[in-house]
């Protein structure tokens, strides 16, 4: 093997994503321990989590942002990324995932398969991420692994693969049956779990482990045909065989291995850094990466060698002490320090200053950066999140999906002298976070920011405060909503106008109906490819887009229309393209004036977790709160409601399922759609 596969074999770039309180950041932690990059486990709950850098994650003890890492074990290089698990952060993990090649998923023993995980679960999907899970916790009261693995199956459609059963339960939570090699491993307490014992299986676990060995060897004979006929025949059946047919499955998406362990507790972490290594791909595992060719429009590969022209996806950006931090995953070639990259979106040119290797909010410089690699760069002015950075061979990567915020306040600043200060801080930050939208309300003037959620908007206006030293002033959240139609009706209309006194004339004929929810604008043409009206389609399409932008009921942004454009003329071929773009203009705003226009609110998905003795008031109240109940499904002593929630009637819902269960009921909520709302 040549000695840049080498290196490229033994490279693992992986995430760690779950539900919020899953224990992906303690599992993080933990992980750092045992692999030396850190000489103390950080904890959580006190505040010292090393991947937890920033006050407010700290303060909260929670994950905000996604947090990059390269530690190593068993001569393999990692580089984990640790993500949040809360939903108004779901961005942070989306392009997380756009540039990994491998996932922990993490479950908790007690939860299962939470609303967040399923999240994360589908973002993986789409990207053809191969994951392995592990179901923490197992020392909690209530948790049960099997259970978990059921909820895998039911939820996802997967094929999990336990490799592990646990000892003990609950508080007796002590080890693990390796089902692979058959044996036992239980963890020495005494020194955080650095340590650990390989021991006979109890005679108690014998007959279940041996049970679900056969369930093992039935499944991954499906992956191996040669396997499956030394399986047949009843031959011994070495582990590095079972580790390859593994790795098969896993990185052909056909299984998900399953292990276990409490890492809160220092259980588990060593087998499920060994799994990471054995059945997570490394770069050379996964297909080559694949973008258009923007002077031909063709789709081009990119081997992942250092001897491919550079294929780099910017997926992260930090602005630190004044400086713009972008972090880079190089799919192929290298870049070195005071080099040139080509910005493919921009068509431009930037300078690399320095590159570094990141270890959350510590770096380590390096001079060079090659294929597999995921580093922050100093020096690229103008790069933003998904932008792709090419040498001399541009091609462009798919973007990262950004999502559209739904809720909205409005800022001051406590002095006016800060007012220029705010407006410096909240582009610096809104080009931090795609999720984060700033616009000026001119008729207000009011300055009204956008986000995904009330926490989402907490966070950023403490940052604010802290970091930049502005009070400011905080309106309440405001929806933010859309507008739609119910009704199909076509309609025409005329621009006219005299320009340098040649009376100039637009005529665009179109018919609208409502779309799909969901769907958002839909335009198409009935205008024949032959027709002299049809070079100027686009500018017809350019009008509609442009008032769409602008509802007829209350200004908010059109969505679920469809559009069709008929027919259009002109009568002076020099300006035909602004006569037709504004007849297009005033042909939809007249036609959405007397389609039955309706105001669409932003509906949640929301999923709430009550002892079954608070059940009665939690489904009052949501009943008070015009939610919609999908789902009502009882587990022991606790039952989860999911419901539709109209996110106008659920500010403060927080505080309200608190007092309706004496702080015993949990809840998470995401956006779902738009829909219309009532008496509104």
């Amino acid at each position: 093997m040549k000695k840049e596969q080498l290196r490229l074999s033994r490279i693992r770039n992986i995430g760690i994503a779950a539900h919020i309180d899953a224990g992906k950041t303690t599992v993080t932690e933990r992980i750092l321990y045992y692999t030396g990059r850190t000489h103390k486990i950080g904890e959580v709950h006190e505040g010292t989590a090393v991947m937890d850098y920033l006050p407010q994650e700290q303060e909260r003890g929670i994950t905000i942002t996604s947090a990059v890492t390269t530690l190593y074990w068993n001569d393999h290089e990692v580089q984990l990324i640790d993500t949040p698990g809360h939903v108004d952060f779901t961005i942070e993990v989306e392009r997380s995932l756009r540039v990994l090649d491998g996932m922990v998923a993490v479950f908790c023993g007690v939860g299962g398969v939470e609303p967040q995980t399923e999240t994360v679960w589908h973002q993986a999907d789409k990207y053809h991420v191969p994951r392995i899970a592990f179901i923490n916790k197992l020392d909690r009261i209530g948790s049960d692994f099997f259970r978990v693995i059921d909820m895998i199956v039911e939820k996802f459609g997967a094929d999990p693969i336990p490799l592990q059963i646990p000892l003990g339960r609950e508080d007796g939570f002590y080890g693990i049956v390796d089902l692979v090699t058959m044996e036992a491993i239980a963890w020495e307490e005494e020194d955080l779990g650095a340590t650990y014992r390989t021991i006979s299986i109890p005679r108690e676990y014998k007959e279940q482990a041996l049970a679900w060995r056969e369930k093992l060897f039935d499944r991954i004979s499906l992956f191996d045909d040669e396997l499956m006929e030394l399986y047949l025949e009843g031959a011994e059946i070495e582990p590095s065989r079972i580790y390859g047919a593994l790795r098969k499955g896993t990185i052909a998406l056909k299984c998900v291995p399953v292990l276990c362990g409490a890492a809160l507790r220092n259980k588990g972490i060593q087998p499920l850094l060994d799994a990471v290594v054995r059945y997570l791909p490394s770069p050379l595992d996964v297909p080559p990466v694949t973008g258009e060719n923007p002077a031909t429009g063709e789709a081009e590969e990119r081997r992942a060698t250092d001897s491919e022209d550079l294929a780099a996806l910017a997926f992260k950006i930090v602005l630190e002490e004044g400086r713009k931090l972008t972090y880079i995953r190089i799919y192929s070639g290298s870049i070195k320090v005071g080099g040139d990259v080509y910005n493919v979106n921009l068509g431009k040119k930037e300078k690399i200053s320095r590159i570094y290797k990141m270890h959350a909010n510590h770096k380590d410089r390096v001079e060079e950066a090659r294929t597999g690699a995921i580093v922050g760069i100093v020096g690229l002015k103008e790069t933003s999140t998904g932008h792709t950075l090419t040498q001399t061979k541009p091609l462009l990567l798919e973007p990262i999906e950004v999502y559209q915020p739904v809720i909205s306040i409005a800022v001051e600043p406590a002095r006016n002298v800060d007012q220029d200060k705010l407006m410096l801080a909240l582009r610096r930050i809104s080009e931090e976070d795609p999720t984060f939208v700033l616009k000026a309300d001119e008729d207000a003037y009011q300055t009204i920011v956008s986000g995904m959620g009330e926490l989402h908007l907490d966070v950023i206006m403490h940052r604010i405060k802290e970091e930049f030293g502005i009070d400011l002033h905080v309106g309440k959240p405001q929806v933010v909503y859309k507008e739609s139609i119910e009704k199909a009706i076509t309609r025409e209309h005329t621009f006219e106008k005299l320009i340098n006194n040649v009376p100039c004339k637009g005529w665009v004929s179109i018919a609208i109906g409502p779309n799909g929810r969901g769907e958002g604008m839909l335009v198409t043409s009935n205008i024949a490819g032959d027709s002299i009206v049809y070079p100027f389609v686009p500018a017809i399409e350019e009008g509609i887009h442009e008032a769409s932008n602008i509802g007829v009921l209350k200004g908010y942004p059109l969505t679920d229309v469809k559009v069709q454009i008929n027919d259009a003329t002109f009568n002076n071929p020099e300006f035909a393209r602004l006569t037709l773009k504004m007849a297009a203009y005033d042909a939809l705003r007249d036609a959405c004036e007397h389609a039955g226009p309706v105001l669409l609110v932003p509906v949640m998905s929301l999923t709430v977790t009550t002892p079954n003795e608070f059940l009665g008031e939690i489904i009052g109240d949501l009943n008070s709160r015009k939610c919609q109940i999908a789902d009502i499904s009882t587990k022991d002593k606790y039952t989860v409601v999911e419901a539709n929630a109209p996110l106008t009637n659920m500010f403060g819902y927080s505080t309200d399922i608190r007092s309706l269960s004496q702080g015993r009921a949990s809840f998470t909520m995401y956006f779902s759609h738009y829909d219309r709302i009532e008496n509104g």
